[in-house]
């Protein structure tokens, strides 16, 4: 399996570069594995594909500002940091500038406000630093950080609560889980009215769900690993839905490696705290979730070999080649497809 299998055309004015101002005005493809075929809606008519007793999961995580740009204090070169993982004030980051950074290197920002001293050296531009700074961190990141926005999107984002979910309330990660931006409270309460059970688990999104697949073969991408939380009342709720054969419905991809994540782990549903660095791509066999809802990823990506994995190949590189040429917005901020 090649990476390059999972290439397709792009035209660059369909990355969608602002989100909509009405969120669930987004369109919808939806698509139907048993049928394969699929249909145009928009994502306000997903209410009329969820049934009663469905369990719809949705990942709470919440967008730090992730994103610092500082200085090295020994000589001023200018280096940008993007947080991904914590261990108390110990953060991992993907550096910009890396090869200014050695062990020990000291990058000051806000004229040393914050201060952040590299104690390790991974790959690819990897490193860990000490955080130094007085007060509470969260608040001085708030103050100094930015809004890590992929770098497709060049257009200013006017609301930073527009690269959040409705429900995000647990921070920690450098990305937005993406297919959960089209949802709002009244589509919450229509579910709910509707008999369908909402659950929320945790992924910090870091560089195991955004990395570019670097290699020919799929098989050998490594994936980077990303924190997880599952509480155990949740797990009961989910086992449940199994055993009385109700469909599990992921909200993004992060969801569902969450879900299958764990469910490999035990053979069932468990409260769970962990890393994964679980890679799905065609061939794996799903065992928790029977459809998900998601956006429109990059060509030869992880989300696009996952979503891959779950419908069939073929069939999902049609309906992007559909979404093309019927002028989908793509990417973060783009359109969303639902996969029964």
């Amino acid at each position: 399996m090649r990476t390059d299998d999972f290439n397709f055309d792009l035209p660059e004015h369909l990355i969608a570069q602002v989100p909509l101002s009405n969120r669930p005005s987004s369109r919808l493809l939806v698509l139907n594995r048993a049928t394969r075929s699929y249909e145009d809606k928009h994502f306000y008519d997903i209410i009329n594909y969820f049934k009663p007793g469905d369990v719809l999961v949705r990942n709470n995580t919440r967008v730090i500002p992730a994103r610092l740009f500082g200085t090295k204090e020994e000589t001023g070169a200018h280096v940008e940091l993007l947080l991904l993982k914590q261990e108390g004030d110990i953060w991992e980051c993907l550096v910009g500038n890396a090869r200014v950074v050695k062990i020990g290197t000291v990058i000051s920002f806000a004229d040393g406000e914050l201060r952040a001293k590299c104690i390790e050296i991974g790959e690819k531009g990897i490193r860990k630093f000490e955080m130094m700074y007085e007060g509470v961190f969260l608040e001085i990141l708030e103050r100094l950080g930015n809004v890590p926005l992929p770098p497709y999107i060049k257009e200013k984002l006017e609301d930073k609560e527009r690269y959040q979910t409705v429900y995000a309330k647990i921070e920690g990660s450098a990305a937005a889980p993406t297919a959960g931006l089209h949802f709002t409270d009244e589509i919450f309460e229509q579910l709910k009215q509707k008999g369908v059970t909402i659950l929320e688990v945790t992924l910090h999104i870091g560089l195991g769900t955004f990395r570019p697949v670097d290699v020919e073969d799929v098989t050998k991408h490594q994936m980077h690993s990303e924190w997880y939380h599952m509480d155990q009342e949740v797990a009961d709720q989910l086992n449940q839905a199994k055993k009385e054969g109700r469909r599990i419905i992921s909200v993004g991809t992060t969801s569902t490696r969450t879900l299958e994540s764990v469910y490999q782990k035990f053979n069932e549903f468990r409260g769970d705290t962990d890393e994964t660095s679980i890679f799905i791509y065609p061939g794996y066999e799903f065992k928790a979730i029977d459809a998900l809802i998601t956006n429109f990823h990059l060509p030869k990506s992880t989300l696009l070999m996952l979503i891959s994995a779950f419908a069939d190949k073929p069939l999902i590189m049609e309906a992007y080649k559909h979404a093309v040429e019927e002028e989908y917005r793509f990417f973060s901020f783009g359109d969303s497809m639902m996969i029964l």
